[in-house]
């Protein structure tokens, strides 16, 4: 039983794998916390866990008359409100018709749920069977609101993880305005800890940044309309002493694609505050009488093995219970996309040319990306109207890809949806579908403005005409790009006092028309862009299984992008392609080796023109897929270490690790050479200590123990000889993989 309650007492103790999480109702009738960390034993009073100032409190607020050590200020709270005593950032504020902003919540009653509900319009983590988990519905009733809080927990028998979100129900006569509504905050007793978190920009994203917990406040948010490339909703706890292997880290990430704010307040006591949740930037939700409003799922994860072990939580819940459809379990396909190959300038043959090659390469699905709609000959025009170009196309989407298709090779395309041109059908149409403010210039990006999907005529456009498209012909994937944030945020049909909620109805609306496509289309192999990673979230991840990773192809950034990702993200959600030299971004030249050693953990594909590469070229990309397409099931079901970071040297290595320890993949990155390097040595985590392992390619034997704990050296032995640093990875950015298995 994960959930035990004492209703006497009314104390609350969620029960994971190797997870605790106690909560109790104080005597002002508001939920507070006491405890969340590494798993203890139930007890029957937790009562000991709360205690009050042994002296009165000094400059501070109390809640009741003559009692000078209850006060809100001090205590650690599940749910905290802000206008009674606590000054701390609140998670709910809510303004009423008298003009207050004044409200008071306290505990009605307790429902316990085998399994875990679905949220009303919003992505979430689902189980498959009633027995994985229980959720705790803790309902919180403000009398003189008539308003109904339920505040939502749930816990995994197996895993390290509680799920939060919170749903507000008016069940008065007078309307509501939710001006701060998050989806869980926690209180700690300290504030020992580092703050990590994943920032960025477009073609650098989810760079890991760590600072020391300091007194204010420390916070990360997104007001772009996106979850950003900026700052992705994820933020963890480090303990000062924890690293990758070892140590006490809390991880918090936001199952939402939209405006969101997460930080950690230090207050003058040494406490700390984690909170998460829609960004209340620029947000207010008007909530009539009977209506609910729901907030987006958090994900909290405790690990006692440093950040490695925090990411495996992640991992295993968003490959499992995060990802839906056929292709959650399904082995994903190698595939080629043309667009770093010829951008808008191509026609059939070339497309035709580049997928044949590929194809007597082994490649198994092409992309056709942007260009393919009439008009569309740059980035200016016709987003909107997805009519084929046949002056490209004379045969269209059906015909192009029925002659892809034609030696068994798949074919893909790529779509902009959610955006329009001013020089296109639609909007000659219907200008009033565009997001904006009326009688306001709008701010463009990549010359595109927003669909607004806040609207049903506009949503149900998309499903028909996408619809088309995606069964114009033998389609296995779709490419679903979003090239531009939000600015100008209005919406024609909304009225004067609804236009803050335009954000927040924009992702519901998104989350809406996915789920009819996916839902229509089963077979399909979606895949996120938002100019690269600029919407890789959970959310998205809901709908999508896999995400490409950023824009930037360069196999030396890209160590830091799906290294920084991997931190909260599993392989088996980011896109990774080898490119063409020099890079397109940053103008690297790299080996093609090394392109194919960074991309090779990911979703992996190939963005260039295959038919220019020379012969040896080409031959060494066969060999690179056949490797590929032999580990693919262990790249994308196995787990991931980090080993070396690229964010503290000029050395990078990870691993992964199969789930039963037969085998793994090892990798080692160095960026620039060094003269006289000497010698180095690499320790791999996640192999039995008692197995013995062959390297593939050496024939080196070494237990899992002597892996983890003497480590690999570099250079390696190759039949019983050293080679010379000058001979081993001689050059600039240069790499190696090692496939290891267990000695039968």
């Amino acid at each position: 039983m994960p959930i035990f309650i004492n209703e006497e007492k009314k104390q609350f103790h969620l029960q994971g794998k190797n997870t605790s999480y106690i909560f109790r109702i104080m005597e002002n009738g508001q939920p507070g916390h006491l405890y969340f960390g590494k798993k203890v034993a139930h007890r029957a009073d937790f009562s000991y866990l709360f205690q009050l100032p042994n002296e009165p409190l000094g400059n501070a607020t109390f809640t009741y008359e003559g009692d000078q050590h209850f006060s809100l200020e001090f205590l650690k709270q599940e749910y905290p409100v802000y206008g009674t005593g606590d000054f701390r950032e609140p998670a709910i504020q809510v303004s009423q018709p008298d003009g207050s902003r004044v409200t008071l919540f306290k505990y009605d009653s307790f429902q316990l749920v085998k399994g875990k509900p679905a949220l009303d319009g919003l992505p979430a983590v689902y189980t498959e069977s009633d027995d994985e988990a229980e959720t705790l519905e803790i309902k919180l009733v403000d009398q003189k609101l008539k308003a109904e809080l339920t505040l939502s927990y749930t816990v995994f028998h197996e895993r390290n993880v509680i799920l939060r979100n919170a749903k507000l129900k008016n069940n008065g006569t007078e309307e509501l305005k939710i001006n701060r509504m998050l989806s869980m905050s926690v209180d700690f007793p300290d504030a020992d800890y580092d703050l990590v978190h994943l920032s960025g920009a477009w073609i650098r994203e989810r760079n890991i940044e760590s600072n020391r917990l300091h007194k204010g406040i420390q916070q990360i948010d997104s007001k772009r309309g996106t979850s950003s490339s900026q700052n992705n909703p994820f933020l963890a706890l480090k303990a000062v002493n924890a690293d990758e292997h070892t140590g006490d880290v809390y991880g918090f990430n936001l199952v939402y694609s939209g405006n969101f704010t997460a930080g950690v307040q230090v207050d003058h006591y040494d406490t700390s505050r984690v909170f998460m949740g829609i960004n209340p930037f620029d947000f207010s939700w008007k909530l009539e009488p009977g209506e609910a409003f729901q907030t987006p799922e958090a994900v909290m994860v405790y690990s006692d093995a440093g950040l490695n072990g925090m990411s495996h939580s992640f991992h295993d819940l968003y490959q499992n219970r995060l990802v839906r459809g056929v292709w959650r379990d399904k082995e994903r396909p190698v595939l080629i996309n043309n667009w770093e190959a010829t951008y808008f300038d191509f026609n059939e043959e070339k497309i035709l040319s580049i997928s044949d090659e590929a194809n007597r390469l082994g490649v198994e699905l092409f992309v056709l990306d942007d260009g393919w709609f009439e008009g569309r000959n740059n980035d200016t025009t016709s987003l909107g109207d997805w009519t084929p170009d046949l002056n490209k196309l004379p045969n269209g989407i059906e015909g192009l890809s029925e002659k892809v298709s034609r030696n068994g090779m798949k074919f893909g395309i790529w779509v902009e949806p959610e955006m329009i041109s001013k020089k296109s059908a639609l909007y000659e149409n219907h200008p009033e579908w565009v997001l904006g403010v009326q009688d306001r210039h709008l701010s463009h990006g990549r010359n595109q403005f927003i669909l607004d999907l806040t609207r049903q005529d506009v949503r149900d456009y998309l499903f028909d005409s996408l619809s088309k498209v995606f069964s114009s012909g033998p389609i296995a994937y779709v490419k679903w790009d979003m090239n531009r944030v939000m600015t100008e945020i209005g919406s024609a049909q909304l009225p004067p006092e609804r236009q803050e909620e335009t954000a927040h109805r924009y992702i519901l609306g998104l989350y809406e028309l996915l789920e009819r496509l996916v839902s229509a289309f089963p077979d399909i192999l979606f895949e996120s862009c938002a100019s690269g990673g600029n919407r890789f979230d959970p959310g998205m991840l809901f709908y999508m299984p896999q995400t490409w990773t950023s824009d930037n192809t360069d196999a030396i950034e890209r160590l830091k992008i799906q290294y920084g990702t991997s931190l909260v993200y599993p392989l088996s959600t980011m896109g990774a392609h080898v490119s063409s030299v020099p890079n397109h971004q940053t103008g690297r030249t790299t080996p093609l080796e090394t392109r194919f050693n960074t991309a090779l953990f990911g979703m992996f594909g190939y963005e260039l023109d295959v038919t220019k590469m020379t012969d040896a070229e080409k031959e060494e990309m066969k060999k690179q897929i056949v490797f590929y397409k032999e580990n693919r099931s262990l790249i994308q079901k196995g787990d991931f270490y980090r080993l070396l970071s690229p964010f503290e040297g000029n050395d990078t290595s990870w691993a992964v690790v199969a789930k039963d320890q037969s085998e793994a993949l090892i990798a080692y990155y160095r960026i620039l050479a060094k003269p006289n390097p000497g010698l180095k040595r690499v320790k791999v985590f996640g192999l039995d200590p008692a197995t013995l392992y062959r390297f593939n390619e050496t024939g080196l034997e070494m237990t899992g123990e002597e892996l983890n704990n003497i480590g690999l050296l570099l250079p390696p032995f190759y039949n019983g000889t050293v080679h010379t640093p000058q001979t081993f990875l001689a050059g600039d950015f240069r790499s190696v993989v090692w496939k290891l298995e267990a000695v039968k």
